[in-house]
C-alpha cells in the first residue's frame, strides 16, 4: 500500500455563497485546477440554490456528494466523497456558523467579505486536510483570540 493510498481526503471543498451565486469564501482540500475551479463552483451552485426548501440538502454531482445549508442569505455547500457521513458534514455546517456567530456576534455577509482571514483561521482549526479535527467552539476559537488579545495590546 502507498502512502497516498492510506490517506484519503474525505472533504474535498467547502463553499460559502450568496444568494446571488457569488462565492464569498472556498476551501479546497484535493487538487482542483485554478482555471476549472471557477465552472466546479458554478455548477455546484446552480446544484444547490435552485433547489426547494424542502428538498434534501443532499445532491450528487459528478464525483462528489454535496451537504448544503442556507443562513440568511448564505449557502454553505461542502463537497464530500461517498464514504463520508452526510449528516456528520451537515452538523459540522452548522457548528462552523455558530463558531462564525460567537466571534461575529451574529455573522453577515459582509463580516465574512471584510475579514475572510480570519473565517480561514477557524476553517483551518476546524478542518485539517479534509479531515475534521476540532468541533469544540472554544478551542476552535482560542487562537483567533489570542491574534486578537495581541494586536490590542
Amino acid at each position: 500500500m502507498h502512502g497516498s493510498d492510506f490517506f484519503q481526503v474525505m472533504i474535498k471543498f467547502l463553499l460559502m455563497v450568496n444568494k446571488q451565486g457569488q462565492t464569498r469564501l472556498s476551501k479546497y482540500y484535493d487538487h482542483v485546477d485554478i482555471g476549472k475551479r471557477a465552472a466546479l463552483e458554478a455548477n455546484v451552485v446552480k446544484c444547490c440554490l435552485f433547489r426547494k426548501k424542502e428538498e434534501c440538502s443532499f445532491v450528487e454531482y459528478k464525483d462528489y456528494k454535496l451537504v448544503y445549508r442556507q443562513y440568511a442569505a448564505l449557502f454553505i455547500v461542502v463537497g464530500i466523497t461517498d464514504d463520508e457521513n452526510e449528516l456528520s458534514i451537515y452538523e459540522l455546517v452548522h457548528n462552523f456558523i455558530e463558531v462564525l456567530d460567537k466571534y461575529f456576534n451574529r455573522v453577515s455577509e459582509l463580516d465574512i467579505m471584510f475579514n475572510l482571514d480570519k473565517v480561514h483561521i477557524i476553517l483551518d482549526e476546524m478542518i485539517l486536510n479534509g479531515c475534521i479535527v476540532e468541533t469544540n467552539k472554544n478551542r476552535i476559537l482560542a487562537p483567533l483570540l489570542a491574534l486578537d488579545k495581541m494586536a490590542e495590546g
